[in-house]
């Protein structure tokens, strides 16, 4: 794992505009509503395979990014992160009351899955990838999830005005073409596949692909119960006749069983 030491101060970098004029992008529409839970960067770091290094002086994208403090650790570190989520219309009480309720739920609901969950104190531990544990128990990754949560509320109150979080929804993202060098998508297209059709899945890939000048990462490929999503072949077909090159890739992560790969996107190399 990349060593996450703060590196010493940089050169500022020219001010470049983000935010594409209201009139340009669509209203975001009504979605089903998904679980405020988020994940820390050492997390992010794992199921995305990032090296942290690399993306120093990057501009990196979270979406649907929830209580994660993966912006907040990241922003430390010199990245200029960004975090969109809808809820982040909302002020700070709602969002901490939010929290509360919703990771007691997500909290009952891995309790109830505790079988399919890798740590080390619990029934799936994978016998051909120690390393592919990051808890010792449950316990530890839970409260490593509520940790991160208080990062997020406490970053959001004092950095939501400077906008490093926006409050918008796929398929519509307030940023111009191209804006950032990574963009990250985790637990929400495959994760929560049934509250969104298909032509949402297409619509919001392509959206994530638009707004990055790189390449984008989604995690994981299947859902709570670990069967992959069953429309990906498809998905995957329309993004390529669309432009979009996709790739599936292992990662050395896996927190519930079936949560071991992404989904690279990226724009298809034009003919010359």
């Amino acid at each position: 794992m990349p060593l996450l030491a703060a590196p010493p101060p940089r050169q500022l970098q020219p001010f470049r505009p983000r935010r594409a004029p209201a009139a340009s992008v669509a209203p975001a529409p009504v979605v089903a509503s998904v679980p405020f839970h988020g994940r820390s960067l050492m997390e992010y770091v794992r199921f995305f395979d990032l090296e942290i290094e690399a993306l120093r002086g990057r501009d990196v994208l979270d979406v649907a990014a929830g209580p994660s403090s993966f912006t907040a650790e990241a922003c430390a570190r010199r990245i200029d992160a960004v975090a969109v989520d809808p809820m982040y219309r909302r002020p700070l009480a709602d969002l901490t009351a939010t929290v509360e309720s919703d990771y007691a739920r997500v909290e009952a609901d891995t309790q109830a899955r505790r079988r399919q969950i890798r740590v080390r104190d619990c029934e799936a531990v994978h016998p051909d990838l120690p390393d592919a544990m990051v808890f010792g128990s449950l316990t530890e990754a839970l409260a490593d999830r509520r940790l991160s949560a208080q990062r997020f509320l406490a970053d959001f109150e004092t950095h939501c005005p400077h906008g490093r979080y926006v409050g918008a929804a796929l398929p519509f993202l307030p940023f111009f073409d191209r804006t950032f060098d990574l963009v990250l998508c985790a637990h929400l297209l495959f994760v929560e596949a049934a509250r969104f059709d298909f032509e949402w899945h297409v619509a919001a890939c392509r959206e994530l692909v638009r707004v990055s000048d790189g390449e984008v990462r989604i995690h994981p490929l299947c859902g709570p119960e670990g069967r992959p999503y069953p429309k990906l072949p498809a998905l995957r077909r329309e993004l390529r006749a669309a432009g979009i090159a996709s790739e599936v890739v292992a990662v050395n992560y896996e927190f519930f069983a079936g949560a071991d790969t992404m989904l690279k996107l990226r724009r298809a190399p034009t003919a010359a």
